[in-house]
């Protein structure tokens, strides 16, 4: 058994898992999982460049992990970074701060490499599972980009791509320095044309129409779950696994659309850090289901950071 840290620093979150870690078994126990909205990749996508905000928002939650680390004794961490650290200008300053902060360097890995860490941390678990036809198509909306990973018990393809829920947001439903709300029936058009787009590069390289099960992560996946069933608050336990047909992804998508920031926000089990984003990010996701022919979408609350934990272990 082995005592390990994740970190898994997004475009939108930054998120930490320590767990006990045992590989005879296969199973990873959480001791602390916790997820902070940081949106480190706010306007990256415009500028190139980290924000100072930004980057203090992400430093903060760093030292306040280093507490919780320290507390449980972890014996590894490994600190992965994402989409919106590998395309700033500025990166160094991000990658000094967060050693200083919790002494080691965050690694700044390619599309592919997170890929590999979302398929492993989504599929070790369901390997026995006699209700799920092979092969998986997980896939990972994150804030910058998604990754599409197609597999049985091993990665046979992989691809990122750059549509995530903050970087379509930003580059389609923001208006003079503000979120349209609700945005208008071209913006969503743009944005849909956007993501088919970047579905078509997907196509290239992986072989999305083969897989039988569809596994969603991240946050706008789960946030969906949460509102499909209703939930009065967000519950993990609830959403970890749960099942969402592609017509009720149809609904909750247009209504989406259709709502305003104050009506988002009233949504019992939406994070304050992804009203804004929410739209967007659950749009991805209809235009993955529909261009897979997918039913429906298993949606899983373990992804990138186990696989990133279980690296380590």
């Amino acid at each position: 058994m082995t005592r390990v840290a994740a970190v898994d620093c997004g475009t939108n979150s930054i998120r930490l898992l320590v767990a006990d870690a045992d590989p005879a078994t296969g199973e990873l126990t959480d001791l602390d999982r916790r997820m902070t909205i940081v949106r480190l990749g706010q306007d990256v996508d415009r500028t190139g460049r980290l924000a100072p905000q930004a980057l203090e928002r992400t430093f903060a939650a760093c030292r306040e992990y280093a507490g919780i680390i320290k507390e449980h004794g972890a014996e590894r961490l490994r600190f992965v970074a994402t989409s919106a650290s590998r395309d700033a200008e500025n990166r160094d300053e991000f990658v000094r701060g967060v050693l200083d902060i919790l002494g080691v360097e965050p690694e700044v890995i390619s599309g592919d490499q997170e890929a590999e860490f979302s398929f492993t941390g989504a599929t070790r678990e369901l390997a026995g599972r006699d209700d799920l036809d092979r092969p998986y198509l997980v896939v990972d909306i994150g804030g910058g980009s998604t990754e599409f990973v197609v597999g049985d018990a091993h990665v046979r393809a992989a691809r990122s791509v750059d549509v995530g829920c903050v970087r379509m947001t930003e580059r389609h439903l923001v208006h003079g320095g503000a979120v349209t709300d609700p945005p208008t029936g071209a913006q969503v058009a743009a944005m849909r044309a956007d993501v088919e787009a970047a579905l078509d590069l997907a196509e290239e390289t992986v072989p999305l129409r083969e897989a039988r099960t569809l596994v969603g992560l991240a946050g706008s996946v789960t946030t969906v779950s949460a509102i499909a069933q209703e939930l009065p608050e967000y519950d993990s336990a609830a959403i970890h696994h749960s099942r969402v047909s592609r017509d009720r992804v149809r609904e909750i998508t247009d209504w989406l659309l259709r709502s305003t920031h104050a009506e988002r926000a009233a949504v019992p089990s939406m994070h304050p850090g992804r009203v804004d984003v929410i739209a967007a990010g659950a749009l991805v996701l209809l235009s993955i289901m529909e261009r897979t022919g997918a039913e429906e979408v298993v949606v899983s609350e373990h992804d990138i950071l186990d696989g990133i934990a279980w690296s380590v272990a």
